[in-house]
């Protein structure tokens, strides 16, 4: 007997039963003759891996409006908002705020975060809470967290030191935020220092990088010269390039043959940068975005996260990885069905790549059950009606159920599918 039957899904036009046994994947087959000690049916709907959310804010979600509002929708707006409400953070203050959205990702699919955790606070307090509820949680969402030195590393006081701490106390991802340091040279020297605490922590990189509309902002090449030189390919991930977007065809046409051969991850944050950036510009605007179809187009890792859900930088947002994908595909003209579809991998398989978990992800024989049952027949039709989320499984057990929607109109149903 299985412990969990999920029947009826509906895998690469298939309708396929999936078999659940010991908190693994243990079958999956057009039909299971056994029993299940529960059995659920996805009625048709499009199973898939779960949703990951590769770049978000933890310790600052929730907080839009406090102490006040960001009016200019400014990126450094926001920064300054932050340092103010940075200030009356407490252990307790921020457990709650992440468990809350902690809990939204995964009611909508979620099961994988990585998330951004600021360290230029000398009592490093949002690092402690997150520790705490990355353990708290482990049941219910698998969290990465990134040392972030939101207000500079090298030009913070201690900046390095309280990375480093951040380190030692047990967080995931070495960050940085070159454009952000007082000069250019501190930009290109924090990189350095974060590629050596890599080393010497033996982490990951993820770096907030050239985030800003500025084109001569261009510590990308930095980074990728650090990757190439240290082999880091695949350990190194480089969030927003924003900067990217702006860039001169010739530049960027020379950069893209680098970042071929440092096979480094990007994360895109569509919903949040088309946002912030931008706003310098009268007529016409930059979308301030990285140059992500074109990345996809080079065979390099691509993926999208929310960034932030109702914080200082974005007031809006629930945390619904579908959003800032169906966002990507308008934004970055991937309108192509297989772009679209190319959209909804960059919420899923790609950054299971950039979280360096792929090789236990995935909804196949053998791989831990963690899998969601989505209400679409597939994945551009998931994008194209932002489709719900209906079933939830994690480690063999489901944790979430969704009850899909259902319109009528005088009387008679309406379906929303072509046929």
């Amino acid at each position: 007997m299985y412990d969990l039957i999920v029947r009826r899904a509906r895998i690469a036009d298939e309708r396929c039963d999936i078999g659940v046994q010991g908190g693994r994947i243990a079958a999956i087959a057009p039909e299971i003759p056994e029993a299940g000690a529960r059995e659920v049916s996805a009625e048709g709907r499009m199973a898939s891996a779960p949703f990951i959310e590769s770049h978000i804010h933890l310790d600052t979600t929730l907080t839009a409006g406090e102490p006040k509002w960001n009016e200019s929708g400014t990126l450094f707006e926001g920064i300054e908002t932050w340092a103010l409400r940075k200030a009356s953070l407490t252990r307790e203050d921020v457990m709650r705020r992440a468990t809350r959205l902690l809990r939204w990702h995964a009611a909508q699919g979620v099961l994988h975060v990585r998330s951004h955790v600021d360290t230029t606070d000398p009592n490093l307090t949002a690092v402690k809470a997150l520790l705490e509820v990355r353990e708290t949680l482990k049941d219910l969402v698998d969290v990465q967290l990134v040392a972030f030195p939101q207000e500079g590393l090298l030009s913070y006081p201690n900046g390095v030191e309280l990375l480093e701490e951040a380190l030692r106390m047990g967080v995931d991802v070495v960050g940085a935020i070159p454009h952000y340091e007082l000069t250019r040279d501190l930009g290109a020297e924090s990189v350095k220092v974060a590629f050596r605490l890599a080393a010497q922590y033996d982490r990951p990189i993820d770096a907030h990088c050239d985030e800003t509309d500025d084109p001569q902002s261009r510590f990308l090449e930095e980074m990728a010269a650090e990757a190439i030189r240290q082999g880091l390919g695949s350990r190194v991930t480089a969030s927003h390039t924003t900067a990217f977007g702006s860039y001169d065809d010739a530049y960027a046409f020379k950069l893209m043959g680098f970042l071929r051969r440092a096979q480094i991850n990007f994360v895109a944050n569509p919903l949040v940068n088309i946002t912030l950036q931008g706003r310098m510009d009268t007529y016409p605007k930059r979308r301030g975005l990285t140059r992500v179809k074109e990345l996809w187009q080079n065979g390099l890792n691509v993926s999208l996260g929310y960034d932030d859900v109702m914080d200082p930088w974005y007031s809006l947002g629930t945390g619904n990885m579908l959003q800032p994908a169906h966002m990507a595909v308008h934004a970055c003209q991937m309108t192509g069905r297989s772009e679209v579809m190319a959209c909804y991998d960059m919420v899923t398989t790609n950054a299971a790549r950039t979280l360096g978990i792929e090789e236990r992800y995935g909804l196949a024989v053998g791989q831990p059950a963690d899998f969601i049952i989505v209400d679409a027949e597939d994945k551009w039709d998931a994008i194209r009606r932002l489709a719900a989320t209906t079933l939830v499984v994690k480690g063999g057990r489901v944790v979430a159920e969704t009850t899909a929607a259902r319109t009528t109109l005088l009387g008679e149903a309406v379906s929303f599918s072509r046929e």
